[in-house]
């Protein structure tokens, strides 16, 4: 059974400093991360996690480095895409020495795995919050999809291509899902779109796909919907995702600190 788990917006700062000046971003990844070694006894091997965007909060070289020791209590394979926080040429340098890092140009990449394939793509527009997919990147995803005919598909991508009613996060989301969606809807496979850039897990529908987005795993963007949104982050439980393969795509949402303590339901029916 092919599982993979999406981390998404870690936002680490240089060692010593706070996010914003109040979070501990660092902490809340090495607790996630904890979280995660504890229970994958638990729920069976995984394949690959995958961080959705904003691994750093300045996209600096030892922001990168300080994520990579992070990451490496991690004990499975894990790959990256940019955020509107991250700086592609920094990020493409602190991962060189992977083969899944492209050379140059959008940092989108491929996997074929068992059951569905992952395919993750670059939204980044350097020195803007909002998203955009180059040519490159959706020329990929069509050639990826038709390599493939019918065969399940998840894609990976920062910037959601839907509204969420926050609207300072919705004025910069991706700008041409339009063009996303048309390459989804042709695909004759299932096709899940997992995304990050909003800390918050909400869901909808996006033409025949399933639209996602992945809770960050330390603070939340405030759900204010108001017009005025003043816009906040709020210090809200982190999480993760893990989506698996049962006869279609599921997806779990994890809380990013499960305590390890578990009690019987003796008595309860």
């Amino acid at each position: 059974m092919t599982r993979i788990l999406q981390l998404s917006d870690p936002h680490i700062v240089p060692d010593g400093q706070l996010a914003y000046g109040i979070v501990d971003t660092a902490e809340a990844l090495a607790t996630a991360i904890r979280t995660i070694n504890r229970i994958l006894p638990l729920i069976g091997p995984v394949d690959l996690a995958v961080v959705t965007g904003d691994l750093t909060d300045f996209g600096t070289p030892g922001e990168y480095a300080r994520f990579k020791a992070l990451m490496a209590a991690l004990p499975i394979p894990y790959r990256v895409i940019p955020g509107n926080h991250d700086r592609r040429e920094a990020m493409r340098a602190a991962f060189a020495d992977e083969d899944w890092m492209p050379k140059s140009g959008p940092i989108s990449w491929s996997i074929n795995l068992a059951d569905f394939s992952l395919i993750a793509l670059d939204t980044l527009v350097e020195g803007h919050h909002h998203g955009i997919l180059e040519g490159a990147s959706l020329t990929m995803l069509r050639n990826e999809l038709a390599r493939r005919p019918g065969k399940p598909a998840i894609v990976a991508i920062h910037h959601p291509p839907f509204n969420t009613g926050i609207i300072p996060m919705d004025i910069n989301n991706l700008h041409n899902g339009d063009e996303l969606q048309a390459i989804l809807d042709a695909h004759e496979g299932e096709t899940r779109l997992v995304c990050g850039h909003v800390h918050r897990n909400v869901t909808r529908q996006f033409g025949t796909s399933i639209g996602m987005i992945a809770p960050g795993v330390s603070h939340a963007v405030t759900l204010d919907q108001r017009v005025d949104n003043p816009h906040t982050l709020s210090l809200e439980p982190g999480g993760f995702m893990l989506h698996e393969w049962r006869s279609g795509i599921v997806s779990h949402a994890v809380a990013a600190h499960v305590p390890p303590e578990r009690y019987p339901f003796t008595g309860a029916f």
